[in-house]
């Protein structure tokens, strides 16, 4: 494997979190000057907005077109996702509980009313809209993530369906995520003078109040993401892989989180992860399934850091945070983890899913902080997302190759 630099692979972000903070100092120094740049941030959110679309439908479609999977393939894929779900269910609902007790901002940044998802609807009429537009041309709209999703999986499988990845369709959709990438790309090398712009803006605007919020959002995740992997991670060894599950997984755990925390992203620890599941004695049909799948599904940390990002924009819009809200907020940690990316940045695709159902009227505001959130923990968030995927694997060889899969795989290995 070759081994990447982890200064390179971590200085866009380095380098965006320097101009935030550089854009902050001014903000606090210079008022009058931080608002007359704000423009240079508001192009490149206008910029990104325009991009959104089709690359979200291009990454997600294109991905199950090019799907090849048959009988045993089937049921591992079915399988590996389910967990998928579960995992990322339980990491929400974890985050949800922790933003109760201890919610990242205490007073809010602004007085200005915002509208929460379901306001004026019914609860039929919110799941209708949840998933579904009147109309193709409601699709091609940044307000509309999640129907836009649904649409692209639905797409994918019926590419799938029509020829799969040899389909003409699949070999375009391939194409057009890939350029959608690129495109993202040249946007991104814009970041840090538009991060500078906007967060010297809501320095001016709302002042110290934002240092004080994200040093108690981070105060949170970091612990939270240590904690998980030596408690969730056991735990999830132990039921897929039996009583000698969390020993095997404390050995082989090591590689793929520091890959994971060298590289900023998930795709390049997937050899790592398929080193240490054949070490394990883990199916390779099963790591070839999981492993790949699980660096652009599977994302615990990702859905930690979803639930941090909506509780702090609704503590900065003064909003309460309620038990009522638990299931849409689950619902959209675990949805928008499919969208995310393996590379470091991620399209931006979740902050985007975030501001369409939890904030669509104030997006330009709640946009660069759910980003800047998203950089402060993408570290350890990545580092759950890639280990993450080698623990699943346990999980998925149980209901695959029955309970005592790690016994047999070890005896074998003393025979």
């Amino acid at each position: 494997m070759q081994k990447l630099s982890v200064a390179k692979n971590y200085r866009l972000p380095l380098i965006m979190v320097g101009a935030m903070a550089l854009g902050c100092l001014l903000g606090a120094v210079w008022p009058a000057g931080a608002s007359a740049i704000k423009p240079l941030g508001t192009v490149f959110i206008n910029m990104m907005f325009c991009v959104v679309v089709p690359l979200v439908f291009a990454s997600i479609a294109g991905s199950v077109a090019r799907m090849r999977s048959r009988g045993r393939a089937g049921k591992i894929l079915g399988v590996t996702v389910a967990v998928f779900v579960v995992t990322g269910a339980i990491a929400a609902v974890i985050m949800f509980v922790l933003m109760k007790i201890f919610p990242p901002v205490l007073v809010p940044w602004s007085a200005v009313p915002t509208e929460e998802m379901g306001e004026y609807a019914s609860v039929s009429d919110m799941i209708v809209n949840f998933f579904t537009v009147g109309d193709f041309s409601g699709l091609l709209s940044r307000r509309a993530m999640l129907p836009l999703i649904v649409f692209s999986l639905l797409f994918g499988f019926s590419v799938n369906l029509s020829g799969g990845p040899d389909c003409l369709v699949a070999k375009w959709l391939s194409d057009l995520s890939n350029v959608m990438l690129r495109f993202v790309k040249l946007i991104t090398y814009y970041a840090p003078v538009a991060f500078f712009a906007i967060f010297a803006g809501l320095v001016a605007d709302y002042g110290s109040a934002i240092t004080v919020a994200y040093g108690r959002a981070m105060l949170v995740y970091y612990p939270l993401c240590l904690i998980y992997v030596f408690t969730a991670f056991p735990l999830f060894a132990r039921f897929g892989g039996g009583r000698h599950g969390p020993a095997a997984m404390f050995r082989h755990i090591a590689k793929p989180a520091i890959v994971s925390l060298g590289t900023c992203s998930s795709v390049a620890t997937i050899p790592t992860n398929m080193d240490v599941a054949e070490e394990t004695g883990i199916s390779r049909d099963v790591a070839e399934m999981v492993v790949p799948l699980g660096a652009t599904m599977h994302m615990d940390g990702s859905c930690f850091s979803c639930v941090l990002k909506i509780a702090f924009v609704w503590g900065v819009f003064g909003q309460a945070m309620t038990w009522d809200k638990l299931i849409p907020v689950v619902l959209v940690a675990v949805l928008s983890s499919v969208g995310m990316s393996g590379v470091p940045g991620g399209g931006y695709i979740g902050e985007y899913i975030i501001c369409s159902i939890f904030f669509p009227t104030r997006m330009e505001l709640a946009f660069p902080i759910l980003v800047m959130i998203g950089n402060l923990v993408d570290p350890p968030a990545t580092m759950i997302n890639a280990s993450g995927d080698y623990v699943v694997a346990y999980i998925v060889s149980r209901f695959t190759d029955g309970k005592d899969w790690l016994e047999r795989a070890l005896a074998k290995k003393t025979a």
